[in-house]
């Protein structure tokens, strides 16, 4: 057997692909990093997408205080139904606006919504009113899910006309 049959046939073989000539021990090498990178980002894109949700469900909250806190510049006694002597369902009160301010079905379930309503009483043209909606955000981002935070959104009104 002459020098050059005798390379063709001895260790390391080789792979030729249209790249060129590759060693047949990194054939799956691409896949591995490729594997271990697609972790990676997925788990990037995963918070990217939780941030991206915990944002809008603070400007929904912040949208809710100043639906409030905008509502109350005109009626600041009508906090919630039992003051008016109304139920829960009527829409003059406070409450109401707030949790009716954003579309149902939304990310933000308002049952699980903390509102208060703080208004100087008795309640004065010039005073001010301040409406805060506070909700716990449950993260979904892989390894560190299932963490909760409290999202806060204050709105300060002043009130222009007397009960």
């Amino acid at each position: 057997m002459d020098t050059y049959t005798k390379q063709l046939t001895s260790k390391p073989r080789w792979v030729v692909s249209r790249l060129g000539l590759k060693n047949n021990s990194q054939v799956g090498q691409s896949l591995v990093e490729f594997s271990l990178m697609a972790v990676l980002l997925i788990v990037l894109l995963a918070g990217v997408m939780d941030l991206g949700r915990a944002y809008f469900t603070y400007l929904a909250l912040k949208d809710a205080a100043a639906e409030g806190a905008y509502y109350g510049q005109a009626h600041p006694t009508w906090i919630d139904g039992s003051l008016s002597g109304v139920s829960d369902d009527d829409p003059d009160n406070i409450l109401y606006r707030i949790k009716h301010s954003a579309p149902q079905g939304g990310l933000v379930d308002w049952t699980d919504a903390a509102i208060t309503v703080e208004v100087v009483n008795p309640p004065v043209p010039g005073k001010t009113l301040t409406v805060t909606v506070s909700y716990p955000y449950t993260l979904i981002t892989p390894f560190i899910g299932g963490q909760t935070l409290t999202l806060k959104a204050r709105a300060v009104s002043v009130i222009i006309s007397p009960p």
